[in-house]
């Protein structure tokens, strides 16, 4: 009990950390995302190097076509979130960005060959009602900042899933460390050929702010799965829409409207049909272990 209550208030933390990253990036505006980018995981280079070592890991891991893969793909999430966040309201882009649970579902259904049940499959296009809510189509400039969003989370999502199938090779901190270091040498590039401001100071100051939020959120992520099963944390990652709302209500003064609250509310309660799908999974298997544990007992 008392490593579900830190598993959840790691979580908790995580969430919070993930937003303030979020509000960093509004408030960097027009800077190259190349740049914020950059930013973002140089300092996640040295928090996940001291995770790798301190866990006894390998550095450079050991299914390195899927590492590159599941860099790739993040990457890929990031740049579109960041631009998202440069160009809609906050708490928009991160609904959008946690649709990304739910893409997780799909191609883990498609490549993994992970079963979808009818909870599940309910709250998928709950998610999806949600999602085209806070979208609200229509051909105007509006739309693509919101698709490149939701882009973001499909991008997210198959990263996710990538994660499941490296679990069986390569530890979760030499994954971030693989991701930071591959994101940050990607993006020196694009600095080199333009995609570089030098900063004022307070912008030198949010840069930095930006690699420490993402580090302390990866960081109380990490701790968070040590202390509690991440099906029973799910539903807690939620909390970052609402810190978000938070920030842009307070920092950039924006109000989200009907639909959008709508649309968060439909992807929340989502969120919670699928916690409560696969809380209800894992008590059948321990059922069913516990079971096949009596019956191999009773014939000793």
């Amino acid at each position: 009990m008392e490593n579900r209550k830190k598993g959840i208030t790691y979580i908790l933390l995580s969430s919070l950390f993930f937003a303030l990253m979020a509000a960093t990036v509004k408030y960097l505006g027009d800077m190259p995302t190349a740049e914020k980018i950059f930013f973002r995981n140089l300092v996640g280079i040295f928090v996940a190097f001291s995770l790798v070592k301190k866990s006894g890991s390998s550095l450079f891991g050991n299914n390195k076509k899927l590492l590159i893969l599941r860099s790739t793909f993040g990457l890929l999430g990031i740049a579109a979130y960041f631009y998202a966040l440069a160009n809609m309201k906050l708490s928009d882009a991160v609904i959008l960005n946690k649709m990304s649970p739910f893409f997780v579902m799909i191609f883990a259904a498609l490549f993994l060959k992970e079963k979808i049940t009818k909870k599940q499959l309910i709250a998928l296009v709950t998610a999806a009602l949600g999602a085209i809510l806070v979208i609200r189509p229509g051909f105007d400039s509006n739309l693509i900042p919101s698709l490149i969003a939701l882009m973001s989370s499909l991008f997210a999502g198959v990263a996710y899933t990538l994660v499941r199938q490296l679990r069986k090779t390569d530890s979760a901190a030499t994954v971030v460390f693989y991701f930071s270091f591959f994101s940050t040498i990607a993006m020196i590039p694009f600095m080199l050929s333009g995609s570089f401001v030098i900063p004022t100071a307070l912008q030198a100051l949010a840069l930095l702010a930006l690699g420490l939020f993402a580090a302390a959120a990866q960081m109380f992520m990490t701790n968070a799965y040590r202390h509690a099963e991440a099906g029973e944390l799910s539903i807690y990652t939620y909390a970052n829409i609402v810190f978000s709302s938070i920030f842009g209500l307070v920092l950039f003064q924006e109000i989200p409207d009907f639909f959008s609250v709508v649309g968060a509310v439909l992807i929340i309660s989502a969120g919670y049909l699928n916690y409560r799908a696969k809380e209800k999974e894992a008590a059948e298997k321990a059922a069913k272990l516990k079971l096949k544990q009596e019956k191999q007992q009773s014939t000793v």
